[in-house]
């Protein structure tokens, strides 16, 4: 009863935050903020932010520090603006064990790194409802492979990764039954339930992942988590929640105890287990899928068999220690000597020292065990407690020189704070009820510090009105100097979470232009106008395109039937930059297509009566753009209607040779 009566003074202290504006923020913007944010016509901005879509699914790239909405990359869920998930090519990247997916949550993100720092090759995001991981190919912008993740549920603490992008790690959020315990009672929880941690390795050069394995930990929530770093190299922590292991009512039943866990895990030594032989090959079904960017098509499989390392069998692996209840971040500065656990109903941020941690484990300076698991005692790991920081602790990052920046969700607020001394440094106001921040490069070993970007909850009174759903606010502080200073706010797509950011010259050195037409390996092709066809193969009718500024080839077809399968492969075939070009036809379900110069895409079209449909290029891509456009001639089922395409030369108003086909 205590406990539940805490979390409402917490919840009304919120609601009362959103009430009115916190005082004496009349002047929390800085006096020079529009000089420092503006990016001038033809500028380019200083840094690429990478923010999460949440609920939206995708990922947005903003420039800083403008605040400006570069792309929308599409990871998991469907994008009418692009066609990925409705074109053939891009159908397979939402395929699961559960079948196709249109729409999942993306909560976090991570940037690749080499010794600790980005190095602007990919990025990885996870999709939380569907366990699954992402990455990101950042010479394309384009999300070419994603792994679906067994024996877990809730993929919310993920994607982090090692310091040389080794793994990327995943924890369940729901403590499950292992995959093929299909049916247990639920009463069962401390029985049953497990929490799953999955390792996935990372190819070096391809950057191809898999899962190298799994362990078998206590049916925890687990929450977020951050690798070790430098000293640390080789461990990993998780923040975790629901020691209770209650299985309803979380918000009062899981907030019993005064104290959670950070797990510690030593995956070196993991790997030592595996090698000799200490992991079970457990049968599970997962999807593998990968973007070829060669043959601009997509595959999907599904693997069978995961490696298990039971960390109650295997007493050296994971350690934990006490942490304030219910914690959320769980991050780790760039020395990789302090780890920072946030728990959301303290009044307090505890530091842990990873020496001292390492000196409990070598005098077995225990507290017990939780199912197998030793607990460090608090007071042999702490470093030290930053006293009164603020209300709802969430997540800390980190400028590089010394310096903590922690969100504070109840009282809307960003805390400022030395790492070795604790001592809080300086706050600044949020607008409103701030969840992850981000600084840039934050989560490495070198950050590059200068902006901080709050990612808030609610905006009320901050944008125009826009209905009973308001956009989610970011806003981006100047910490270059002792006190932050707020320069901006910004919209946001979807309910941004967790970010990540670099400067613009990681990212702009290789990035792909157009692909070229000579080394397209897409299977239906079509390389020139030339080589455009129409062909029929039983009721299956394949339409080889291409698309220049400004007409398709073919722009006429007649003998099609009601009830064919129509597959357009359109192949844009300019060689020149941001010279995309689009496809839709009148009455087709699926999306329309946006094809990149170079790059050859797929619309699956089934009429369903008989009749004319135009069909034109969507995207604006010259002055005769309008003029883009040709028809296809749809008979009833079972007419003779030849199979006839063309292509009319405007130029002079003259028929080109006329194609034709008989049908089969």
């Amino acid at each position: 009863m205590k406990a539940y009566k805490s979390f409402g003074i917490t919840a009304l202290a919120a609601v009362s935050l959103l009430a009115c504006k916190p005082k004496g923020t009349e002047n929390a913007v800085a006096g020079d903020a529009a000089q420092k944010v503006y990016v001038a016509p033809g500028e380019h901005d200083e840094v690429y932010n990478f923010v999460s879509g949440g609920f939206n699914g995708q990922v947005s790239v903003v420039g800083l520090p403008s605040g400006r909405t570069l792309k929308i990359i599409p990871v998991f869920s469907v994008h009418p603006e692009n066609g990925y998930g409705y074109s053939e090519e891009t159908k397979p990247m939402l395929e699961t064990s559960h079948g196709f997916i249109p729409w999942d949550d993306q909560h976090h993100l991570s940037l690749s790194q080499t010794n600790g720092e980005i190095d602007g090759r990919w990025l990885f995001a996870n999709a939380n409802n569907t366990p699954r991981v992402a990455r990101i190919d950042l010479k394309s912008f384009k999300t070419t492979e994603i792994l679906e993740i067994p024996n877990s549920a809730g993929n919310h603490s993920s994607p982090f990764l090692t310091q040389n992008t080794e793994y990327i790690v995943a924890g369940t959020r729901f403590a499950v039954p292992a995959d093929g315990q299909d049916d247990v009672p639920i009463e069962s929880f401390k029985q049953n339930f497990k929490g799953y941690l999955s390792f996935i390795g990372v190819d070096k050069e391809s950057g191809e992942m898999d899962i190298s394995f799994q362990i078998e930990a206590p049916g925890f929530n687990f929450d977020l988590s951050h690798a070790g770093k430098n000293k640390s190299h080789g461990w990993f922590f998780f923040s975790c929640y629901n020691s209770e292991q209650a299985n309803s009512l979380l918000e009062v039943n899981a907030s019993q105890n005064d104290k959670d866990f950070i797990m510690a895990v030593n995956w070196k030594k993991a790997e030592e287990y595996l090698k000799a032989g200490k992991g079970k090959k457990v049968a599970v079904e997962y999807a593998h899928n990968k973007f070829d960017e060669e043959t601009h098509t997509a595959t999907s499989t599904i693997k069978k068999e995961v490696t298990v390392l039971t960390a109650s069998e295997l007493k050296d692996i994971c350690y934990l220690i006490p942490c304030p209840k219910s914690p959320h971040g769980c991050d780790v500065d760039p020395t990789g000597e302090y780890i920072v656990g946030s728990g959301k109903l303290a009044a307090l941020i505890p530091v842990f020292s990873f020496d001292k941690i390492q000196k409990a484990i070598a005098e077995k300076n225990f507290a017990g065990e939780f199912d197998g698991i030793p607990i460090i005692k608090y007071e042999a790991a702490l470093h030290g407690e930053v006293q009164k920081p603020g209300l709802g602790p969430l997540h800390t990052e980190f400028d590089g020189k010394g310096n903590a920046y922690t969100s504070h969700f109840v009282s809307s607020e960003v805390v400022k704070w030395n790492i070795e001394t604790l001592e809080v440094l300086d706050r600044q106001p949020t607008f409103y009820s701030v969840g992850h921040l981000m600084v840039v490069g934050g989560d490495s070993s070198k950050p590059y510090g200068k902006y901080l970007v709050a990612y808030n909850k609610i905006t009320k009174d901050r944008f125009l009105p826009t209905g009973p759903e308001l956009a989610h606010s970011a806003q981006l502080f100047d910490i270059s100097g002792d006190k932050m200073k707020l320069l901006l706010d910004f919209p946001t797509i979807g309910e941004p979470h967790y970010a990540q950011a670099g400067p613009a010259e990681l990212f702009t050195k290789d990035q792909v232009k157009f692909y070229n037409i000579g080394e397209n390996k897409h299977p239906y092709a079509t390389k020139g106008e030339a080589e455009s066809k129409v062909v029929r193969e039983g009721n299956k009718v394949h339409v080889y395109m291409t698309s220049i500024r400004s007409h398709f080839s073919p722009d006429n077809i007649e003998g099609i039937k009601v009830g064919d399968e129509v597959y357009f492969h359109v192949t844009n075939l300019e060689q020149d930059w941001d010279v995309p070009h689009g496809f839709a036809i009148k009455g087709a379900k699926t999306a329309e297509l946006l094809i990149m110069p170079g790059e050859t895409s797929t619309l699956k079209w089934v009429p369903e009566k008989p009749g004319m449909y135009p069909m034109y290029c969507t995207d604006f891509c010259s002055a005769l753009h309008q003029e883009m456009q040709g028809y296809v001639r749809v008979s009833p089922a079972g007419s003779n209607t030849p199979l006839i395409y063309s292509l009319n030369n405007k130029k002079d108003n003259a028929q080109s040779p006329v194609k034709q086909g008989e049908t089969k």
